[in-house]
C-alpha cells in the first residue's frame, strides 16, 4: 500500500467513526426525553398524567419537521445578529444538496440530528414547568418557537465559532449553561408570569401548599435517565479529529475549535452529577431536590466542563445543588407556580454555570486570534443576553396567548384533570386526584 493510500484508508476510517460517534450521541440524547417525559408525569398528579405526556411527546415530534425546515439554517445564518448572512446558511436550506441523501456528505445529518435533540432538550425543560393548566395548542406553539428559533439564535451567536458573542466577548459555554438553560429557564419564567398558579396552589393570605406528584419513584427514574442522556448531549458538544469538519487532524476540540478531551468531559459530567446532588440533599433532604440536584450540578459546570479541574468542578456544583431548591423557594414566594423548579435549575444554575467561567476561569483558554479569551464582563454580558432573549419572546407570546383566552386551561378541566383535554385517563383503575 502506498502513503498515498494509507492515508486515505485512514482518513476513510475517521469519516466513519465520525458518522458513528454522533449518530450514537444522538441515540443517546433521546434518552434526556424518555427521562424528560417520565420525570413530568411523576410530578403530575394522576388525573394530569395523561396530558404530561402527550404534550411531551408532540414537542419532540413537532421539533423534528420545524427545525429541517428552519431551524438549522437559522443556526447557520445569524452568527452576525438579527440580520441573516445568507452565504453561511445555504447549507441549512431544506432544499439544499447537504440536508438528504448526499452520499458524499458524511456530516450534516449527524450533526443536524444532535442539534434537533438540543431543540427538543430545550422544549422538554419548559415542559415540566407549565404542567397542570396550559392548552395543549398554546403549548406546541410555544415549544416549537423555543426549539427552532429562539434557541437557534442563542447557539448561533454563543455557540458557533463564529457567532458575534464569541469573536465579539469571548463568551465561553462548552456544555451550553446559557445557549440551552438559561433560554430555557427564562423562557419558561416569561410563561410562568402569564400562565398564573396552579387552583389551589395559593391560599387566600399568599401562602403556598405543595403539590404532589403521583409517583416520585418514576420522577426519580426518571432524573437518572436523564443524567445518562446527558452523557450524549455533552459528548456531542465535541468535535471529532481527523476529518475535514475538525478544527484539529489529530485532537478532539469544543465547538469554538479550543482542545479538549473526552477523558476531561467524563471527569466533570460525573463530579458534576455528585457535587450537585450532594449539594441539594444537604439542602433539603428531599428525595425530588436530590436528585434534581443531578441537573443543577452538570448545569453549573456544563459552560467550563472542558477546563475545569475536577475538584473545582466538585466545588462549582455543589453551589448549585445549594442555589437551585434555594430560588425556587423564592419563585414561589414570588407567586411563580413552577411545578418543577425548572426555571431555578435551569435558568438560575445555568447563570451561575456560565458566570462561574468568568469567575474562575478568567483570560483562559486562548488558543484562537479569532477568539478572544474569557473574561467576567463577556461572560456577564452573554448572560444577560441570553436571560433576555429567553424571556422576552416566552412573555411576549403568552401574553398574547392570554389576552386571545387560548393559554390556560378552564377552571372545569383542571379540577377535572387535564387529561380530559386529551379524551383519556393514564390510570383508569385508580380514582383521579
Amino acid at each position: 500500500m502506498t502513503l498515498e493510500e494509507l492515508e486515505a484508508a485512514v482518513m476513510a476510517a475517521n469519516t466513519i467513526n465520525l458518522e458513528v460517534y454522533y449518530y450514537w450521541c444522538t441515540a443517546i440524547m433521546i434518552l434526556i426525553h424518555a427521562g424528560f417525559l417520565m420525570y413530568e408525569m411523576g410530578a403530575s398528579r394522576v388525573k394530569n398524567t395523561l396530558a404530561s405526556s402527550t404534550k411531551n411527546i408532540l414537542a419532540f415530534a413537532f421539533m423534528i419537521p420545524t427545525f429541517y425546515m428552519f431551524g438549522w439554517w437559522i443556526y447557520l445564518a445569524m452568527i452576525n445578529g438579527f440580520i441573516p448572512d445568507f452565504e453561511a446558511g445555504a447549507g441549512g436550506v431544506p432544499w439544499g444538496d447537504s440536508m438528504g441523501p448526499n452520499l458524499q456528505d458524511h456530516a450534516t445529518g449527524v450533526f443536524w440530528g444532535a442539534f434537533t435533540l438540543f431543540a427538543c432538550t430545550t422544549a422538554s425543560i419548559m415542559s415540566g414547568a407549565v404542567i397542570e393548566r396550559i392548552r395543549m395548542a398554546a403549548f406546541i406553539v410555544l415549544a416549537v418557537v423555543l426549539g427552532s428559533v429562539v434557541w437557534n439564535l442563542s447557539a448561533s451567536w454563543g455557540w458557533h465559532y463564529a457567532g458575534w458573542m464569541v469573536t465579539g466577548w469571548g463568551y465561553h459555554d462548552f456544555g451550553a449553561s446559557g445557549v440551552v438553560h438559561i433560554i430555557s429557564g427564562f423562557f419558561a419564567l416569561g410563561i410562568l408570569v402569564n400562565l398564573g398558579p396552579r387552583i389551589g396552589k395559593y391560599n387566600d393570605d399568599g401562602s403556598a401548599n405543595v403539590i404532589k406528584g403521583h409517583s416520585l419513584p418514576m420522577t426519580c427514574a426518571g432524573l437518572m435517565l436523564i443524567v445518562f442522556g446527558f452523557f450524549g448531549f455533552l459528548g456531542g458538544c465535541l468535535i471529532f479529529p481527523g476529518t475535514g469538519v475538525s478544527f484539529d487532524p489529530v485532537n478532539w476540540t469544543n465547538i469554538y475549535g479550543q482542545p479538549t478531551t473526552l477523558s476531561a468531559i467524563t471527569f466533570n459530567t460525573l463530579m458534576g452529577v455528585a457535587g450537585g446532588i450532594i449539594g441539594c440533599y444537604a439542602m433539603t433532604r428531599d428525595p425530588f431536590w436530590m436528585m434534581s440536584g443531578a441537573l443543577c450540578g452538570i448545569i453549573s459546570v456544563a459552560a467550563g466542563m472542558d477546563v475545569w479541574d475536577p475538584s473545582l468542578c466538585f466545588a462549582i456544583a455543589f453551589a448549585g445543588g445549594i442555589l437551585g431548591p434555594w430560588a425556587a423557594g423564592v419563585f414561589e414566594r414570588m407567586g411563580i407556580d413552577d411545578a418543577v423548579g425548572a426555571v431555578s435549575v435551569h435558568g438560575i444554575c445555568g447563570i451561575w454555570g456560565v458566570l462561574a467561567v468568568g469567575i474562575f476561569m478568567g483570560g483562559y483558554p486562548e488558543f484562537s486570534a479569532d477568539i478572544p479569551p474569557a473574561t467576567f464582563m463577556g461572560q456577564f454580558k452573554g448572560m444577560i443576553v441570553m436571560v433576555l432573549l429567553g424571556f422576552i419572546p416566552g412573555y411576549v407570546i403568552s401574553l398574547i396567548f392570554k389576552m386571545c383566552g387560548i393559554l390556560r386551561a378552564s377552571d372545569a378541566i383542571q379540577r377535572a384533570g387535564m387529561d380530559v383535554e386529551v379524551v383519556g385517563t393514564a390510570y383508569p383503575e385508580e380514582i383521579k386526584s
